[in-house]
């Protein structure tokens, strides 16, 4: 029985590997084109790129996963229907609830690994991945460039004539805060400065004027803090236990924990649907192994998109209880009634 389930999982790890490889490969690059996209708000390099790949992994993998393990657990099956091997193994007296055991066991470390993506990495890497879009948006923002006219800092427009290493050299400020009065500075030197979420612009060696309808003031600085009053993007980030617990006042939150649940009990919910009608007998049965994966796929699938529009805790149970009830019903009533 050890050989037997040794040559199932092996069997079943050549078919899955087959099967999820184009499937990742497929769908990371739809998510490098999303990537990509972002090239046209934030700035990145190649290195970035592959950083922000790397956040998207454990969506890639969640989202691939079932969808690879269901058709390869279709096709491990009928290849080893049609090439009677499993008629031999019923031959031997093993049933076909028992040539199924080491499959059960497979699919519960495929729902384990689901459930440890979904809860743990995910919440992260959208973590990471939102972070790092937002410094970077932030950084876009305060791109100063020597040369260039129109350039804003706040509510300043700021003229820089040459830029070396970080340091501003030449700068030109100019603010107008109402109709009745401007501001306009001026300084041989300047940087800008990032302390506990605040930026500012750091200018040294200059001269300020403020003009009114009556007035006209000129003050020497040797020092000149200008601060950005903008509303800024902040992050905060939070800790798995921080997250999770958002689920009571989050409505959104929740039916996304539903789904989460529901798709990582796939592999599970899925495994006698798929047998009862991939362990055939081919001299008497058709092979219907699109139709088998197609439905199963639009079944499990149309109930997690429900639960992540209404689910409730009691629907999660319910569909999770007759999806099993379905699938043992149907594996009692086509395959091991027989075999």
């Amino acid at each position: 029985m050890v050989k037997i389930k040794g040559y199932l999982s092996s069997n079943f790890t050549k078919a899955f590997l087959t099967i999820f490889l184009p499937f990742f490969m497929i769908v990371s690059l739809v998510y490098l084109v999303k990537i990509a996209q972002l090239t046209s708000k934030i700035q990145i390099d190649f290195l970035e790129l592959l950083t922000l790949y790397a956040y998207s992994l454990p969506d890639i993998i969640f989202y691939t996963l079932p969808l690879s393990f269901v058709t390869a657990l279709s096709n491990v099956l009928l290849r080893l229907s049609q090439d009677n091997e499993l008629i031999a193994l019923y031959a031997l007296g093993l049933k076909a609830k028992k040539v199924l055991h080491s499959l059960v066991l497979l699919s519960f470390v495929f729902s384990l690994l689901l459930f440890t993506i979904s809860f743990l990495a995910m919440p992260l890497s959208k973590q990471y991945k939102k972070s790092f879009i937002i410094t970077k948006q932030t950084d876009a923002k305060l791109n100063i460039q020597a040369g260039q006219l129109g350039q804003k800092f706040g509510d300043f427009y700021i003229y820089v004539k040459e830029k070396k290493e970080g340091i501003f050299h030449n700068l030109v400020i100019y603010n107008r805060t109402d109709r009745a009065s401007e501001q306009f500075f001026s300084s041989q030197t300047g940087k800008l400065k990032h302390q506990k979420g605040v930026t500012s612009l750091q200018l040294n060696d200059g001269y300020g004027y403020t003009y009114a309808e009556t007035e006209l003031q000129q003050a020497k600085y040797k020092s000149l803090e200008v601060f950005d009053k903008n509303k800024q993007s902040r992050f905060r980030f939070q800790t798995l236990r921080d997250y999770w617990s958002g689920v009571k006042i989050d409505p959104r939150l929740r039916h996304k924990m539903f789904f989460y649940i529901f798709v990582s009990l796939i592999p599970l919910l899925s495994i006698y649907l798929i047998a009862s009608f991939t362990m055939i007998n081919p001299r008497y049965q058709k092979n219907r192994s699109f139709m088998v994966i197609f439905a199963t796929t639009f079944l499990l699938y149309g109930i997690a998109s429900s639960l992540q529009k209404w689910g409730t805790v009691p629907a999660l149970i319910v569909a999770a209880i007759l999806v099993t009830i379905l699938g043992q019903w149907l594996f009692h009533k086509r395959v091991s009634k027989y075999f």
